[in-house]
């Protein structure tokens, strides 16, 4: 008896590891081009990083470009740009919210945190800032610019 409660108990700590290894393996690798003296983009792969992501990060001299290649309005710009499972991430955007983002999976470019908001992932302070995570889709008008992005906030962050 005393077996077979020690087999089945093997059994569910073996299947229960699976599953916790097969969840970290189904995030995607976020890649993410930075500034290489960038000590706050640092903080934010850490983020990542802590939060089950794989990260594959370049060192460039102007993320801007990046930006622009991902279809990331300038005006929304932060010190850093990332891309995963088909999205653009730019700026300090919480691993809970891009996890959001590849579960519900909207047709849209990506999430935005412009600028570089105190509290955000990478940005600890003692006092937070508000700030909001913004969800950016192509915009529906047709027009001749390449910002044509419509935006929403996805998640609204308060301060302390």
């Amino acid at each position: 008896m005393k077996r077979r409660l020690l087999t089945a108990f093997a059994a569910i700590l073996l299947l229960t590891s699976m599953m916790l290894q097969t969840a970290y393996a189904a995030l995607p690798v976020v890649e993410v081009y930075k500034d290489p003296n960038c000590g706050c983009c640092t903080g934010w792969i850490k983020h990542l990083q802590d939060n089950g992501f794989t990260t594959n990060v370049h060192n460039v001299a102007d993320t801007a470009s990046y930006r622009k290649k991902f279809g990331i309005p300038a005006t929304l710009g932060s010190c850093h740009t990332a891309t995963v499972g088909g999205y653009a991430i730019e700026g300090h955007v919480p691993a809970a919210d891009i996890k959001r983002l590849l579960k519900e999976h909207p047709t849209a470019i990506g999430l935005a945190v412009p600028g570089m908001p105190l509290g955000s992932p990478g940005m600890e302070a003692a006092k937070k800032m508000p700030y909001d995570v913004l969800l950016l889709k192509k915009s529906e008008q047709k027009t001749t610019s390449s910002q044509d992005v419509s935006q929403s906030v996805f998640h609204h962050y308060d301060a302390d």
